[in-house]
């Protein structure tokens, strides 16, 4: 039992030392409470804290008040302001914490300001970090960070930093000839997300600027904004691993093994995947385009990796996986222009003059808002029908986003007018039935008008 406790207790010796080391500072940290000058340096940021908190209870309404006042002031300059109500208490601590010290080094030694000079360090770089902070759009990220950067300035204000970094290296897992320490995972995720923190205002910037560029088609925009977006995550991701220290070989392996794992179990999120490259390099379809896919007639509202959304004129909003418009018949109504035609059809009674029927028609047409004048209509009789003679009228629009089943809806309107103001008629079916004499339909109905005897 003895031979087996001897490596542990070697192991958590160096642990056991620096456990006790930081107890021990902690201890003489507390008895020094005790000092004169040092309680009443606590007293002096006692009084300091309540007196900023009563004066940020008065003036963060004024503060709020002047801000909404403020009605010409752009967005940007809001924001600040709101961040200074916020920090309001904060900033006054800082302020008056500074103005302590300088008195009490002009008035007595520096020494007894020492609690004080380390109370203005903290109160700045927590002021600093809080402001700071606010760049980072993500609250879960942002919070993360706050907090992990007040907790290192702290420790470094305090000169604490070298004992902790070996407590926390010496919280350690080997794995063969590898040794992970928790201090490694620490730093691992500091930088990596430091560093994932500057792709995204980078991606960001560039999206925008690449989104103004308008040389540049809108679906090689969203190429080029995915794949600067998946590199700049991914070399983020990996320099901030090799930063660390993290061997890459292995994690190369087995990113390749999983990879394979994956390709068999998520065939179709690859084959969307893949499809939303090929779409995006063939320009087939953009954001804007106006397509049909089987049913669903509606304009792409967004390009996306795994689908496009379709939006319809009834405000439905459809997810169509990427494979689907890559191996299906898709209808886009504006892939090299935005003109499309319409047909409709109608008919008139034979009594009519179809000379006269085409041109009131063809200008009945171009009445409606939306016909295009340049490219004018046109109207053709396709037949004789039963009872009508049968037209059809082709017109060009140029804005198939706007809807189509409205466009042909006017125009129909609008024939309809034009033929109740020429006296144009527009037939319907009529039927004319004759009864033989001697046919049984006519006993049948004489026996009915017999009057029942009873």
């Amino acid at each position: 039992m003895e031979t087996e406790q001897a490596p542990v207790d070697e192991a958590l010796g160096p642990l056991n030392q620096q456990i006790a080391d930081l107890i021990g500072q902690g201890e003489a940290a507390i008895g020094s409470l005790f000092r004169p000058w040092i309680a009443y340096q606590i007293a002096i940021i006692a009084v300091l804290f309540l007196c900023v908190h009563l004066l940020a209870l008065w003036l963060r309404p004024q503060v709020g008040n002047w801000l909404r006042s403020r009605e010409g002031w752009p967005k940007w300059k809001l924001r600040i302001g709101l961040i200074v109500q916020r920090r309001v208490r904060m900033i006054l601590f800082v302020l008056g914490i500074w103005t302590i010290v300088w008195i009490m080094r002009e008035i007595t030694w520096p020494s007894r300001s020492y609690l004080l000079t380390i109370a203005g360090n903290l109160a700045t770089a927590w002021l600093f970090i809080a402001f700071a902070t606010r760049l980072i759009v993500n609250p879960f990220a942002r919070g993360l960070v706050r907090y992990g950067a007040w907790i290192w300035v702290t420790l470094s204000i305090l000169g604490l930093t070298d004992e902790v970094q070996a407590l926390l290296d010496s919280l350690a897992l080997t794995i063969g000839e590898s040794r992970l320490s928790l201090w490694v995972l620490l730093k691992a995720f500091v930088l990596v997300g430091l560093l994932i923190t500057v792709a995204r205002l980078v991606a960001s910037s560039s999206a925008a600027s690449i989104r103004r560029n308008e040389d540049i088609s809108p679906s090689m925009q969203v190429l080029a904004v995915k794949f600067l977006q998946v590199v700049l995550f991914g070399s983020a991701f990996f320099i901030g691993l090799k930063l660390v220290g993290v061997d890459l070989t292995g994690l190369a392996v087995l990113s390749g093994a999983i990879g394979v794992g994956l390709g068999f179990g998520l065939q179709k999120v690859v084959s969307n995947l893949v499809s939303g490259i090929i779409i995006l390099l063939d320009k087939s379809i953009k954001p804007g385009d106006v397509i049909s896919l089987g049913e669903t007639f509606g304009w792409i509202q967004s390009l996306g990796a795994r689908y496009v959304s379709v939006v319809t004129r009834d405000g439905k909003e459809f997810l169509i996986p990427n494979e689907d418009l890559i191996t299906g018949q898709v209808v886009n109504w504006s892939h090299s222009n935005d003109f499309v035609r319409l047909d409709i059809f109608f008919g008139t009674a034979y009594g009519d003059d179809p000379h006269a029927v085409r041109r009131i028609a063809i200008e009945a047409a171009k009445s409606v808002d939306r016909v295009l004048s340049f490219k004018p209509p046109v109207c053709h009789i396709v037949g004789f029908g039963d009872s009508s003679v049968d037209y059809i009228l082709r017109f060009w629009i140029s804005d198939p986003t706007g809807g189509l089943t409205n466009i042909r809806g006017n125009v129909y309107l609008a024939l309809w007018d034009a033929f109740q103001e020429n006296g144009i008629s527009i037939p319907f079916p009529q039927r004319e039935v004759r009864v033989l004499p001697d046919s049984g339909t006519v006993a049948a109905s004489e026996k009915l008008s017999e009057p029942e005897i009873r």
